[in-house]
């Protein structure tokens, strides 16, 4: 989903200092941030992750030269504050790091809104592969628009929505669905 007029324009009264504005603006995007972000850092995270998020939106919203670029904005911090908090977990719980594929063409089947939602528990799923997963099919945007977002080259996007699928495939194979 793309930026509104009328979000655009919360944007510019919140740079001029408008609270009202802000707060309409933030319960605008806070629905989308929060399916994305427990799509990468789970259920039992995102609710911490979006409240970060929501305050760094608020602290820097005047640095954002366009308006019509909120969501993506305020998806670039998202994900950099995802996968902060998942290398400070990792680092915990003394984890693997993620596996990168190079150079695999972007797959064009379409996993279900169900599987979607379960992303967050599938073991075979690195963050990274599961916010291009998010980015691309919850909230709908293009490889080109994920990997703006995330600050990735697109074969790497592409590469990553490849892994996850894999992934995905595995789980139902296991589960029996395929």
């Amino acid at each position: 989903m793309g930026t509104s007029k009328e979000e655009a324009q919360w944007v510019l009264r919140a740079q001029c200092g408008d609270r009202e504005a802000l707060e309409s603006l933030l319960r605008s995007i806070q629905p989308s941030l929060q399916r994305y972000l427990r799509g990468v850092v789970g259920m039992f995270h995102a609710d911490d992750v979006v409240q970060d998020v929501l305050v760094i939106i608020a602290r820097k919203i005047a640095w954002l030269e366009e308006p019509m670029v909120i969501r993506a904005w305020a998806f670039r911090i998202a994900s950099r504050e995802a996968f902060r908090h998942l290398k400070k977990r990792r680092r915990q719980e003394h984890a693997l790091g993620d596996v990168d594929l190079e150079g695999l063409p972007a797959p064009v089947d379409r996993p279900s809104a169900d599987l979607l939602s379960e992303l967050h528990t599938m073991d075979g799923i690195s963050p990274a592969s599961r916010a291009v997963l998010v980015l691309h099919f919850q909230e709908e945007m293009s490889l080109p628009e994920v990997a703006a977002i995330l600050e990735i080259p697109l074969g790497t996007a592409k590469s990553r929505l490849a892994y996850g699928l894999a992934g995905i495939r595995k789980e139902l194979a296991k589960r029996g669905d395929m």
